[in-house]
């Protein structure tokens, strides 16, 4: 009888402790990120959308000068600079005075001009003699021809000065022999080699000045030979600069060279630019994206979507302010604005475009 009761005892006992070292299961509590009232004022949402992938391809090149809108200016006559006005760089009016010259071709001409007037003048003189004479039976027509003829030499040879001085000095001289070299075009003053008190002759091989407009660039463009089967002539581009990295100029690819660099073995395409506010200036590098339709389609989001991290790429689908996700994707292709991706996601799907980084780290220390 004691034995079993012991027996029972030592059940109880054991049963006890094993019931009270057994650990308890604690019910853990899922968390979900919500966004806060002020960080949700400070994103922006976007859709998921099915688009033709366009294909980009991203090109490197340089500003340069409308090359039909540049003008070298020479001197008209030999002499010696006076003066010089403008420095480079600065803005010019068409018709703008840039030198002074004193020339002794120009004083030489006009002192020729006043003694071919005179020639004129006798010779006129000695025609209506001749001619009121002949009228009156007294001169032969022969005397009144040859009177005639020595006018029309004197008046011819007088034109003939006079218009050398025009040509020589732009009609812009006077009888002491200066004259002003002026801008045949308005523009930006882009070469001078000239210095006042030099001397010039004009048989001179180095231009004076350089005069260029800017109302139109070009942009050489560099297309390596596995990118030239993608460029065509007409194809409309984009241009971007590091002076101005948010801004986007359109151009026109309008000439392909067909010969390649044999240096860099590289093709130059250029490409017209309409520059009306004159923000691009020759010699500024230039990045080009030439965009080129394609017939697949892919779900598309904007670049400013995309988070990258480790590798990775991902996105911040969003359908409530307390139902957000974060979602690896795979780019397939993309260009300076848009990124089409490989995975097959439903069209019209939400998705944060602006700070979303900071929900992308709030969502992960969660």
């Amino acid at each position: 009888m004691n034995i079993t009761r012991i027996l029972a005892f030592v059940i109880f006992t054991t049963t006890l402790h094993s019931c009270k070292s057994k650990p308890v299961e604690e019910k853990k509590t899922e968390t979900r990120y919500c966004l806060s009232d002020s960080l949700k004022k400070m994103i922006s949402i976007d859709t998921i959308s099915i688009q033709f992938v366009d294909e980009d391809l991203k090109l490197s090149g340089e500003i340069s000068f409308n090359e039909n809108k540049v003008v070298k200016i020479y001197p008209f006559s030999s002499g010696q600079v006076l003066e010089t006005l403008g420095s480079i760089g600065d803005p010019v009016q068409k018709g703008q005075v840039l030198a002074r010259i004193k020339s002794a071709d120009i004083a030489g001409l006009y002192s020729d001009l006043n003694s071919a007037g005179n020639d004129v003048t006798l010779a006129k003189k000695q025609f209506e003699n001749i001619n009121s004479l002949f009228k009156n039976g007294i001169a032969s027509e022969k005397e009144m021809l040859e009177a005639k003829e020595e006018l029309s030499k004197a008046e011819t040879q007088y034109r003939k000065i006079n218009e050398s001085i025009r040509i020589n000095g732009n009609g812009k001289t006077d009888a002491s022999g200066s004259y002003a070299i002026s801008a045949p075009i308005s523009g930006y003053l882009v070469s001078k080699d000239i210095s006042q008190g030099a001397f010039i002759r004009n048989d001179n091989s180095q231009s004076l000045f350089t005069v260029g407009s800017i109302e139109e660039v070009w942009v050489w463009a560099n297309v390596y030979e596995t990118d030239i089967a993608k460029i065509r002539e007409g194809a409309s581009v984009s241009v971007s600069t590091l002076a101005y990295p948010d801004t986007s100029f359109v151009g026109v690819i309008d000439k392909v060279n067909q010969v390649l660099d044999p240096v860099t073995k590289v093709m130059k395409v250029r490409i017209r630019i309409n520059n009306t506010h004159h923000l691009l200036k020759p010699e500024m590098f230039a990045t080009i994206h030439v965009k080129n339709k394609s017939t697949k389609k892919a779900a598309a989001v904007s670049a400013s979507a995309i988070i990258s991290d480790h590798g990775k790429s991902y996105i911040i689908v969003y359908k409530a302010d307390c139902d957000i996700a974060v979602l690896e994707v795979k780019i397939k292709q993309q260009t300076s604005q848009i990124v089409y991706l490989e995975d097959a996601l439903e069209p019209g799907t939400k998705i944060i475009t602006k700070n979303q980084i900071l929900i992308y780290n709030g969502i992960k220390e969660d």
